[in-house]
């Protein structure tokens, strides 16, 4: 059965992975770029209100500093799979080894205008620190070396953005590469100095970015993206020091700090900066574009020039960061479908994100006018499709979209939880590859004063198991108890098919092979999706069970459920079945039994 995470009480969890301790000197190196991906993760998420708070320009959606903590993550969690991968191994990463996984991991989980732009100024560091060398450069990065790696990274963030914008990021990153340059010059042979010296000069731009920027004048800020990559810096120079420097502030040169001195107090959630960023006369909400458009994709360097004029002629804020044929298209776009169209022709996008403005703003309109009071307790769960989720939801709980091939990020699992706004609230991951994530997140809470239990489910079926027997009007011990009892008396199973050849526990498999999991081993493969599928059932049958679940993907036609319904029934007596549809899961079906 598993275990609630910290206790039925929701007590908090064992103490995460200890950070790789820090080790004195000027040279940058792996465990120092490990470390730089911790510290900035923490202060992006000690940060990320605060930055949102002040996000007005280029779009006042107020989510700048969340997306900038979800491509940090995404780099950090890179890094950390390098080092994983070398703990059985006699050899430990290399510089280029972890700084090439920190670039590549923010390129693929770049979120929003402000995350394209640093996973390219992640890149553009990367292109210095990873150029072959002797073994000794091979390992570490001096102070000469870390200041080309800031100016590589500054340009080519420059040629990332079709129209650049004095008073952003780009010209923070700027200032930075000077400061680095300036200790270079000075004979700054260690890496602690150039960083310092780098974030100092990117600090004191900060303050001026608003003598740049008009709607940052007016809402009394600084930039919202300059201010995350000074907190990058921040990391940096503490990761090679041991000893941070002054901490950012999002003032203006008027004196006015953030969240918009001159505005009124903003409720949870809302931007309080958004009303003071008043457009310029003649200027309304609808000249802006209506949608952002996100997608990796994978396409030449020619195809890829292309498609910027393409894009180029479609909208704004167009970002296209990356190379070596994978990259990651950002644009605002009135025509969501015809920038898609765009990546179609130049390639292959995959991992779509549209997010419609308006939608953004309801959804701050909805937090400016939530209720002070919590609700006594909430349910937030991970789910694989968009009919799981309509089913969850259905049940009272808050819901995550797990896309294929894209788990969703601790930051994403913590805004569920604030969204849910409840003292008390159930994390169920349903998958166990989230647990670290999911722990992440419900520690996120416990510091903004949510309880959580995280209940270890591996399943949606587990979940629903779960959700089941939740009773929000008994003591929360009790209730934890019995959700992770119930989730504990499930089996689940799953019928996907094999990508490609491949050892498993059952054999080896082709690509194209029906697999049948269970408990998370392969356990059956076959040819046809409802006789695998029969085949997993009676596995799943012969120690008892009373109920059986069954989640089909939307491409499942009716007459597989049909079939094993009428198998179920004949071949195991007084056994129930149910069926849902789980929408575009990943996978044609899960198996509960309980």
């Amino acid at each position: 059965m598993p275990e609630p995470e910290g206790g039925p009480a929701g007590s908090p969890p064992p103490a995460p992975r200890q950070r790789p301790p820090h080790r004195r000197g000027g040279r940058l190196d792996a465990p120092a770029v490990r470390r730089w991906c911790a510290l900035a993760l923490d202060a992006l998420g000690r940060d990320r209100e605060d930055i949102d708070a002040i996000n007005v320009y280029p779009v006042a959606d107020g989510d700048t500093g969340t997306n900038l903590y979800l491509t940090v993550e995404s780099a950090a969690q890179a890094v950390e799979a390098v080092f994983a991968a070398h703990e059985t191994g006699a050899t430990r990463p290399a510089l280029p080894d972890a700084v090439r996984a920190m670039a590549h991991g923010a390129l693929i989980g770049a979120r929003g205008n402000s995350g394209t732009i640093l996973a390219q100024l992640l890149r553009g560091m990367a292109q210095i620190l990873t150029t072959p060398g002797d073994e000794v450069h091979a390992a570490y990065a001096d102070g000469p070396r870390l200041a080309r790696a800031l100016r590589r990274a500054a340009d080519s963030a420059y040629s990332a953005v079709a129209h650049p914008v004095e008073g952003t990021v780009l010209t923070v990153a700027t200032a930075a590469a000077d400061g680095a340059d300036g200790a270079d010059a000075a004979g700054a042979a260690d890496c602690a100095t150039v960083a310092r010296a780098a974030h100092d000069a990117a600090l004191a731009v900060l303050g001026e970015t608003p003598r740049h920027l008009a709607v940052l004048a007016r809402a009394g800020v600084v930039d919202a993206g300059g201010r995350g990559f000074v907190t990058v810096l921040h990391a940096l120079v503490e990761a090679l020091t041991g000893e941070p420097p002054a901490r950012p502030a999002p003032r203006a040169p008027g004196g006015l700090t953030a969240p918009c001195a001159a505005a009124s107090p903003a409720p949870h959630g809302a931007s309080p900066c958004a009303a003071a960023a008043d457009r310029p006369e003649g200027e309304s909400a609808t000249d802006s574009p209506a949608y952002e458009v996100i997608y990796l994709l994978d396409a030449d360097d020619a195809a890829v020039d292309r498609l910027r004029g393409r894009l180029d002629a479609l909208g704004d804020s167009l970002v296209v960061v990356g190379g070596d044929g994978l990259w990651n298209v950002h644009v605002h776009v009135d025509d969501a479908g015809a920038a898609v169209e765009a990546g179609i022709e130049a390639g292959r996008p995959h991992r779509v994100r549209i997010t419609h403005f308006g939608t953004q703003a309801a959804a701050r309109s909805d937090a400016a006018q939530r209720p002070p009071e919590r609700a006594p307790r909430a349910v937030v769960a991970v789910v694989p499709g968009d009919g799981l989720a309509e089913l969850y939801a259905q049940s009272g709980a808050t819901t995550v979209l797990a896309r294929v091939g894209e788990p969703p990020a601790s930051g994403e699992l913590a805004e569920a939880i604030r969204r849910a706004h409840a003292h008390e609230v159930v994390l169920l991951p349903n998958d166990p590859e989230l647990r670290h994530t999911a722990a992440v997140a419900a520690e996120q809470a416990r510091d903004d004063g949510v309880r959580v239990a995280l209940i270890p489910t591996r399943s949606a079926v587990q979940g629903i198991a779960a959700l089941a027997v939740h009773e929000s009007g008994r003591r929360f011990d009790e209730d934890v108890v019995a959700m992770t009892s119930a989730a504990g008396a499930t089996r689940h199973g799953e019928i996907t098919v094999a990508e490609r050849q491949s050892w498993t526990t059952a054999g080896i498999c082709q690509a194209g092979d029906v697999l049948g999991l269970v408990d998370g081993d392969v356990a059956v493969i076959g040819a046809d999706l409802t006789d695998t599928a029969r085949s997993v059932l009676d596995r799943m049958l012969s120690a008892g069970g009373e109920m059986v679940t069954l989640v089909l993907d939307d491409e499942v036609p009716e007459q597989v459920a049909d079939l094993l319904e009428r198998h179920v029934r004949a071949r195991h007596l007084a056994v129930d079945t149910v069926v849902y549809r789980g929408g575009r899961q990943g996978s044609p079906m899960l198996v509960g039994v309980e």
